[in-house]
C-alpha cells in the first residue's frame, strides 16, 4: 500500500493487499478507500465521489454495492472491528498475558506517524459518529469494547481482581495519548507513553 496520505499513482490511492497485489474486488476496494478517506477527512466532509476516486472505482458503481453512504460507513466499522480482532488474535503467540499486553503497546508505537497526522482511526471515527443519534452512533462502541474486553482478559489471567478497572485505564491512556499526539503533531509522545505503559504493566504483574 502507498503511504497513508494516499500518494499513489493514478486517480486512486494505490490500494493493495498485504502481498503488494492490487485489490481486485470492487466492494473491498470501496471499503478500503473509505477507511483511508474517512480517517483523513472525517465522515461528514467525505462524499461518495471522494471514496470512489480513492478506490479507483467509477462513482456510478458505488450504488451497486452500497445504497447509501451510511451503509459504506457501517462496512468500514465492520472492517475496523475485524482488523482489531485479527490483531489481538496475533498476540496469542506470546506465552504470558504480560507479554501480550506489551505487544499491544508496541502496536500503538508502530502507528505513531499515522496518528500524528490523522489521529487514531478508531478513536476519531467513534468520536465523530458519537455526535449522531442513529444506527452508526450505536455501532461504533464495538471498536473500543473489543480492546477493553481483551485487555481485561489479560489482566484477569494475571490474577488481578481489578482487571476491568485496569483495562479501562489502559485503553483510556492508549486513546488519550493518541489524541495528544495528533493535537501536537508529536509522534514522540506515543513513544514516551509506551515506555510508561510498559513499566506500569511490569508493576502489575
Amino acid at each position: 500500500m502507498t503511504d497513508s496520505d494516499g500518494n499513489g499513482s493514478g486517480g486512486g490511492l494505490g490500494l493493495e493487499t498485504s502481498h503488494g497485489q492490487p485489490i481486485p474486488d470492487k466492494r473491498q476496494r470501496l471499503v478500503e478507500g473509505a477507511r483511508l478517506v474517512l480517517h483523513q477527512q472525517g465522515v461528514e466532509k467525505t462524499t461518495l465521489a471522494d471514496i470512489a476516486q480513492a478506490a479507483d472505482v467509477p462513482v456510478g458503481n458505488v450504488y451497486y454495492y452500497f445504497k447509501t453512504k451510511d451503509e459504506l460507513v457501517q462496512a468500514v466499522i465492520d472492517a475496523h472491528a475485524q482488523d482489531i480482532q485479527t490483531m489481538l488474535a496475533s498476540f496469542d503467540r506470546h506465552r504470558s498475558p504480560k507479554a501480550r499486553l506489551k505487544a499491544l503497546v508496541r502496536a500503538l508505537t508502530d502507528q505513531r506517524e499515522l496518528v500524528a497526522r490523522h489521529g487514531c482511526p478508531h478513536g476519531t471515527l467513534c468520536s465523530e459518529l458519537n455526535k449522531r443519534d442513529d444506527d452508526l452512533e450505536r455501532a461504533t462502541p464495538i471498536l473500543m469494547q473489543l480492546l477493553i474486553d481483551w485487555v481485561e482478559q489479560q489482566f484477569r489471567s494475571m490474577g488481578r481482581r481489578d482487571a476491568r478497572d485496569l483495562a479501562v485505564a489502559m485503553i483510556a491512556a492508549y486513546q488519550g495519548i493518541m489524541l495528544l499526539t495528533n493535537t501536537f503533531r508529536q509522534p514522540e509522545l506515543i513513544v514516551r507513553e509506551a515506555r510508561r505503559l510498559d513499566r506500569w504493566i511490569d508493576s502489575l504483574a
